[in-house]
């Protein structure tokens, strides 16, 4: 944990990741502070970069997105481009606009990339793959695997054990 965080800054932040859209009023109620401390502590953690970002999760199935598919890619070990760029910067700055891919992690091991993809079906994953991820000149093999079901999913990290006694 870093020094920074202090057990206080802790419940917060484990009280918003439970319910991002709290008030602060209800916030302070709930980690035992008075509205103004707290408000100041909240905005410390956002300007710290602790508190990332606000965001409203939505379930993929009631928006038309019923099949989650993790795809290893393999690029091709290239030397730099004339213009001086490595084949995963230019693989990096793709996947960064492809509205499928909602996660990609650069791994250790067989393979240099974890993507997760969610799309409305069979056809439309294959359509990504054939349209987009195949096309890109750095990808040498991919390698896909969908999810039967889901049973845990959750955007909360694992704050030390004095957090989860917020309540």
């Amino acid at each position: 944990m870093p020094e920074s965080l202090d057990r206080t800054d802790l419940r917060i932040l484990a009280e918003l990741q439970r319910d991002g859209r709290l008030t602060n009023q209800e916030l302070a109620e709930r980690v035992s502070l008075s509205p103004s401390p707290c408000l100041r502590r909240v905005r410390q953690l956002e300007q710290a970069g602790v508190i990332r970002q606000y965001v409203a999760l939505l379930d993929p199935r009631a928006v038309g997105l019923g099949v989650l598919a993790y795809v290893n890619v393999k690029l091709e070990k290239r030397a730099p481009s004339h213009g001086g760029r490595l084949p995963s910067e230019d693989f990096r700055d793709a996947v960064a606009s492809w509205a499928e891919v909602v996660a990609c992690y650069a791994m250790t091991g067989e393979v240099d990339y974890l993507m997760r993809v969610h799309v409305g079906d069979f056809d439309d994953f294959a359509r990504f793959i054939r349209e987009k991820l195949l096309r890109h000149p750095a990808v040498l093999d991919v390698s896909s695997s969908f999810a039967l079901d889901v049973f845990k999913d959750t955007t909360a990290l694992p704050l030390p054990a004095c957090a989860g006694s917020a309540r």
